[in-house]
């Protein structure tokens, strides 16, 4: 009996010591957990699962929390497998965002059928998400995403990617900057803790025209490696092999970005401005030496301002909507730099991550603004990139795709959506996570970035060529069916004004489209009426070439067309709606420039008719165009073309000079206030100006500004003899503070060029209406 109490007490330790063994381990692997140590927490978790017992409450929270861990290091196989036991043990137990979790892994592996079955199960049980919806459906026949696939041509970047993670490439000057993991100098750098890689710094490859070649010669000697080595190999595990080893060898054309910026924190992505002396930059909360983390201990991420200074960049400042509770980052400014469009966690948005936009005039930034439910989900929506044409490209997990992040585009007006969002479907995206797309307005070649199993090892660069649907349009005489040379061809699409395309002696243009969507092609000729056709794209295969043919019969109506341009540049205007009214009857006619700014009707009967065009941000211009009618003589081509004043516009008045220590109005100076600001602020009684007066860098700093105030406030009383109301003025002198040369205080100068600092500006500070009272 003594020798079975003994045995039994010995059973009981050995239990009481192998379950203490087990909490312990799980405690082990929640602290790492909670620490968003991921990889040690897999190995904790894996360790404990291996002896855990069967259905307890233990073991659901550990592989609950294991299949987290294996999403935030994009280990979507493990995923998969861990939500699929998760399931099928506690399958009635388990929270519902598990579906949702497993149905993002299965199509992550390309599992599409499972997936959706999964995504209808999470949106049986989460019926407010519509993400449950939008993949059940998207699901059903998956042939969409691949319609365009046959029109790109994407290539890994053999010569950019290293073992490390690359990704975010951006457009600076003829060349890249990218964010990069990589360990640049054999210097040891610090791990981040959550997927134990090194943080990320900005590298630069100088010369986009020099990678393609760069990148023949790297595939070359890739491919070469792949006759030796061990004949026990598979062809993939040379190719891996070899990008490894071609990849440790330095690349002497990639560099440090900027060592100034480069911190021991991550640094990236990155946007410039156009003049590239400007950047914005992504960071984590690190300056001068000094980070700070939120209320839950956590590093956020912030957005910060640096100048280039010579060589080097500094002046390194932090965006003011910054917070130490919430992240900021992935930057994108808009063509015109007015506009930051960025990617914050802050409260109130629609999901995990969301797209904001803010407003930057003057050096002063406005209150972000989330983009709306158009464009952000339940999800994430990160990387947002602008093109030329103001288009937003973005990532997203959130609306329908090939799993993980795909790219997304929508053209955009004022920072409003104006097109549905549409999946740029693959190659483009894969069933990994596919962003940070950059791109020329007509998407014909960028770059990106992904994680699909062709690159090494983690996130890796690609390029892509963009073909078109391309089609052939014929105009013709319809009486003679003879081709039409010199017709006017307009491209319209959701009724902006697209390219403009002019027949040659064969009555034919060509354009190149993209597929699944609807233009509109209007013909205009003098001595035709004009016609239209629409057309949509919806096949794939570039081989598959198309025409088709627009008669114009003969009429004497008239033409009117014209150019809406900037009166401060004279550049066209995007975007500005033109309307052509019938003074008589009230009837119009509208369309939506382009790229061009131009404009074109052929109004169907005679009348008093004006043209107008007005922009947010411009006053409306109205401009009469008189009796508009058919003339015996043959049809006539009326050309009006419209210049906008816009807020914040300033205009150089190019002969307001002053005689040296003066500031009475000379009379070059009252001509040119005759000629063009007085007609101006008449023709807009709604605007008001700064007029901005500059003195040259003689005399002391106090004079100057008291004599640059003389100078505005004279100009202000001339305007003011002349019937304009001094509310809607104000007047400033700047003094020595903004010269146009170099002419300081330390410079020899000749009188001439220090006349060119002593000048008059005015500035539009508001469009709207001013009291008169």
């Amino acid at each position: 009996m003594k020798k079975y109490n003994i045995g039994l007490l010995a059973l009981l330790f050995l239990i009481a010591q192998q379950t203490y063994a087990q909490s312990g381990k799980l405690k082990a692997a929640n602290r790492s957990f909670d620490n968003m140590s991921y990889i040690e927490a897999i190995r904790n978790y894996e360790d404990y699962l291996r002896t855990a017992k069967t259905g307890t409450p233990e073991m659901k929270e550990a592989l609950t929390k294991l299949g987290y861990s294996y999403r935030k290091v994009q280990d979507t196989q493990n995923a998969e497998r861990t939500y699929a036991e998760l399931i099928e043990r506690y399958s009635k137990e388990v929270d519902s965002e598990i579906f949702l979790y497993f149905a993002q892994a299965l199509a992550n592996n390309g599992k599409y059928k499972e997936s959706q079955k999964m995504y209808s199960r999470y949106g049986q049980e989460q019926t407010t998400d519509m993400r449950g919806r939008k993949f059940t459906v998207a699901y059903m026949d998956n042939s969409h995403f691949y319609q365009d696939s046959a029109t790109y041509k994407v290539d890994y970047l053999y010569a950019l990617n290293s073992r490390q993670s690359d990704f975010s490439p951006m457009f600076y000057k003829n060349g890249l900057v990218f964010v990069s993991a990589r360990e640049e100098g054999g210097a040891i750098k610090r791990v981040f803790m959550q997927n134990q890689t090194p943080f990320l710094d900005l590298f630069m490859f100088p010369d986009t025209a020099e990678l393609r070649k760069d990148n023949i010669v790297a595939m070359k000697q890739v491919t070469s490696g792949l006759g030796g080595g061990n004949a026990t190999f598979s062809s993939s595990e040379k190719l891996e092999a070899v990008i490894a080893e071609e990849n440790d060898k330095p690349l002497s054309k990639i560099e440090q970005f900027s060592k100034t910026l480069n911190s021991k924190y991550h640094e990236g992505p990155v946007t410039f401005f156009k003049d590239y002396k400007k950047l914005i930059f992504t960071r984590n909360n690190y300056s001068k030496g000094r980070s700070r983390t939120s209320s839950d201990g956590i590093n956020k991420l912030k957005l910060y301002m640096a100048s280039e200074n010579g060589k080097y960049w500094g002046n390194v400042s932090e965006l003011p909507f910054n917070s130490d509770n919430y992240s900021c980052g992935h930057p994108a400014l808009s063509p015109d730099d007015t506009k930051l469009y960025f990617v914050s966690d802050m409260p109130g948005g629609f999901g995990g991550t969301d797209i904001y936009v803010v407003e930057y005039r003057e050096g002063q930034w406005s209150s972000p603004v989330n983009l709306g439910r158009e464009i952000n989900t339940e999800g994430n929506e990160m990387f947002p990139y602008m093109d030329e044409f103001g288009n937003l490209y973005f990532s997203s997990d959130g609306h329908e795709g090939l799993g993980g992040l795909d790219v997304f585009y929508v053209e955009m007006r004022e920072a409003i959506p104006i097109s549905d969002i549409k999946n740029l479907g693959a190659p483009i995206n894969s069933e990994k996570d596919d962003f940070g797309f950059i791109t020329n307005g007509t998407r014909s070649s960028g770059y990106f970035s992904s994680n699909r199993k062709r690159g090494y090892g983690d996130d890796n660069l690609y390029s892509f060529r963009h073909g078109c649907r391309q089609l052939n349009i014929l105009v013709y005489d319809a009486e003679s069916k003879k081709p039409l040379e010199s017709v006017d061809v307009r491209m319209l699409k959701n009724g902006e004004n697209k390219e403009l395309f002019v027949t040659g002696s064969d009555g034919k243009i060509t354009v190149c489209l993209e597929t699944g969507t609807d233009f509109e092609f209007k013909a205009l000729k003098e001595g035709y009426e004009s016609n239209g056709v629409s057309y949509g794209t919806f096949a794939s295969s570039l081989k598959n070439r198309t025409s088709i043919t627009i008669y114009l019969e003969k009429s004497k109506a008239p033409i009117i067309k014209g150019t809406i341009v900037a009166e401060v540049n004279q550049r066209p205007i995007q975007g500005a709606t033109v309307t052509l009214q019938n003074d008589k009857d009230g009837s119009q006619e509208k369309i939506i420039t382009g790229e061009d700014g131009k404009y074109e009707f052929q109004p169907k009967k005679e009348g008093e008719y004006s043209v107008s065009a007005r922009k947010e941000r411009y006053a409306v211009n109205t401009e009469n165009l008189g009796k508009v009618k058919q003339s015996k003589k043959g049809p006539k081509t009326v050309e009006q073309n419209l210049g906008l004043v816009g807020q914040g516009d300033i205009f150089r008045l190019d002969n307001i000079y002053y005689d040296y220590g003066q500031f009475f109005i000379r009379p070059d100076a009252a001509k040119e206030l005759e000629a063009k600001l007085v007609p101006l602020l008449k023709k807009y009684p709604e605007i008001r100006i700064e007029v901005r007066s500059h003195t040259d860098s003689r005399s002391s700093d106090a004079y100057n500004a008291k004599l640059s105030d003389n100078r505005a406030r004279a100009v202000l009383d001339y305007l003011a003899a002349r019937g304009i109301n001094t509310k809607r003025i104000e007047a400033k002198g700047y003094g020595e503070s903004e010269l146009l040369n170099n002419c300081d205080d330390s410079t020899n100068c000749t009188e001439s060029q220090h006349q060119a600092n002593r000048r008059t500006e005015f500035k539009i500070l508001d469009i709207s209406a001013v009291s008169m009272n």
